[in-house]
């Protein structure tokens, strides 16, 4: 497979799962396959699959900012960075809904965190825990020990 056709595969799968979690937060497919874990779990494969296949030829490491950049020169290791940010952003979009349906915080306070994790992971989280702070109907802040 080319890496350019399994990039376009990964961010399909990944589109779905962050329009499951913004459209159908409670949908039971949504629930069996984002909130879950499957999908992360998928693109961790693919992830695991490329770091075997591709990282041992790549110059480069992570010891230094010119090793990351020398290192991000293979085309095979930035799908496997890219990858990588898709299946963690999507487990803490993930994390968020379900704290969220947890602790009673509307959902629509939800979505512009979800497209912030999507496209600029720990401000989407960061913005998150400002709403969870301010918004929860309990009127708490609990530690987020299931993360």
């Amino acid at each position: 497979m080319k890496p350019e056709t399994m990039f376009t595969a990964a961010n399909f799968l990944a589109m779905v799962g962050w329009l499951l979690l913004a459209i159908l937060p409670r949908w039971s497919g949504t629930r069996q396959v984002v909130l879950s874990g499957i999908l992360p779990l998928l693109l961790s494969v693919a992830y695991l699959v490329l770091v075997v296949m591709f990282f041992g030829g790549a110059e480069g490491g992570f010891g230094s900012l010119p090793d990351v950049m020398k290192l991000f020169t293979n085309e095979w290791a930035v799908l496997a960075g890219w990858i990588h940010y898709l299946a963690f952003d999507m487990v803490i979009g993930a994390w968020e809904v379900r704290d969220a349906q947890e602790r009673g915080i509307s959902h629509l306070l939800v979505i512009p965190c979800l497209v912030l994790t999507f496209l600029l992971g720990p401000i989407g989280f960061l913005v998150y825990h400002i709403i969870r702070f301010f918004g929860s109907k309990r009127g708490e802040d609990v530690p987020a020990d299931n993360i």
